[in-house]
């Protein structure tokens, strides 16, 4: 064992291996700057946070204006100005049937209250339905509530013993959509109290995608049985399927919605948690007791919701979406000339996403992941493949240089790894 010269404890990082830990100085726009001196091209938009761009100026701009006026205060039973801004934007923005916006400040966190909000509904009405469905291959967050409605395997082993029960439906795999839907339907009729589900995308359940008519009829079997529809967009959201929310593509609105990350633009952490109006309902009362118990000490932080606040501006007064097609357009014309290599499996793209398999399926611990990353890394891309899968999601500011960049080092590396 031996001690490196940080002290820091990276997340999802084997420091047995000694892998290099590459120091970023500064970014701007899709380039991250090293201390010495190398211009990487983030496409992978920071674990899938950066929407706009780094270092965005007018999200800079409100973080430090905000700063300098209202840091931080209590918001239970509190409010400030950022927060009641971004609540009714999110109210114009999204779903009409979400009413209620519930703050916290993680993606992970967000699902938490998603859960609770459900079983609490359940609780409140007098019925004894506490049982939530899940998809198989699934990804909602490392709690121990997030990681129980998520996949069992190498993520969360050693917490088995913590996490709860769940049902499982098989992910819809195309033309088995109708088993997926039938475990659904059999759940539903057995009085569960909510599903959640990744729409249309499972993100570090290897880009999984599936077909936005299957999503639509799970909703509707969800409603069908009076079970909470959670949708998790906390990856889809904000644009990177090719709309605002994956779930507009099917035509549907989830009694419940996740949303963080591209929230803010990607510049600072927050989430949102947003219900229908039955579902706070059933918790307003003159009964203290039926509350709603969730809370963390930086709950709707004045500056994360100033920097949500420009984010929605920049949505509403700038071509977002303009954007976010002609990058959809250009990622899917250079996944289409990847889409020949031997090595490449299963090329499937969403709006902003493409992702393919190399080789045969082997599961998130296989070796290729960090032997493709270093190799990425030497050609200054930050990509970091989820097992055998390369995706690609850049920040919608990726520039057509900076693409061929990111799938001239893709090819490269696939051509290294096909020779050894």
């Amino acid at each position: 064992m031996g001690m490196s010269q940080s002290p820091v404890w990276h997340p999802f990082t084997q420091h047995g291996l000694r892998e290099p830990i590459p120091h970023i100085a500064r970014a701007q726009g899709a380039v991250l700057h090293t201390e010495d001196g190398r211009a990487i091209i983030d496409a992978i938009s920071s674990w899938w946070v950066t929407t706009h761009g780094h270092a965005h100026p007018r999200i800079a701009a409100a973080i430090a204006e905000q700063a300098a006026v209202l840091d931080q205060i209590i918001f239970a039973g509190w409010t400030h100005a950022p927060a009641e801004k971004l609540a009714k934007s999110l109210r114009e923005l999204m779903p009409q049937s979400l009413t209620r916006v519930f703050f916290s400040d993680s993606g992970s966190t967000s699902v938490e209250v998603a859960l609770k909000m459900a079983l609490g509904y359940w609780l409140h009405r007098g019925e004894a339905r506490h049982r939530i469905v899940v998809m198989e291959n699934g990804y909602h967050g490392d709690t121990i509530g997030t990681m129980s409605v998520g996949a069992r395997g190498a993520f969360n082993q050693a917490y088995e013993p913590l996490l709860f029960d769940v049902t499982s439906i098989p992910f819809p795999t195309e033309g088995s959509e109708q088993i997926s839907l039938d475990r659904l339907e059999e759940a539903c009729r057995a009085d569960a109290a909510a599903f959640i589900v990744e729409p249309l995308v499972l993100g570090a359940g290897g880009m999984l995608m599936y077909s936005a008519q299957t999503l639509a009829e799970m909703r509707r079997i969800c409603a069908q049985f009076g079970t909470l529809f959670i949708a998790d967009e906390v990856m889809t959201g904000w644009g990177r399927t090719g709309t605002l929310l994956a779930c507009e593509q099917a035509g549907i609105e989830p009694d419940i919605l996740c949303l963080s990350k591209g929230l803010t633009g990607g510049a600072i952490p927050l989430a949102v948690t947003m219900a229908s109006e039955p579902v706070f309902d059933a918790h307003w009362s003159d009964d203290r007791a039926r509350m709603f118990f969730h809370s963390s000490s930086y709950t709707a932080n004045p500056i994360a919701c100033a920097a949500a606040n420009a984010n929605i501006a920049i949505w509403r007064d700038e071509p977002v979406m303009d954007r976010i097609e002609e990058l959809a357009k250009r990622q899917a014309e250079r996944l289409d000339r990847l889409a020949s290599h031997a090595l490449v499996h299963n090329p499937r793209r969403i709006g902003t996403i493409t992702a393919f398999d190399v080789g045969e399926a082997t599961g998130y611990l296989s070796d290729l992941a960090p032997r493709m990353l270093a190799l990425f890394r030497e050609r200054n891309v930050l990509l970091r493949p989820l097992g055998n899968t390369v995706y690609v999601m850049p920040p919608y500011c990726a520039d057509s240089d900076q693409l061929d960049q990111i799938y001239d080092a893709i090819e490269h590396v696939l051509n290294e790894i096909a020779v050894r």
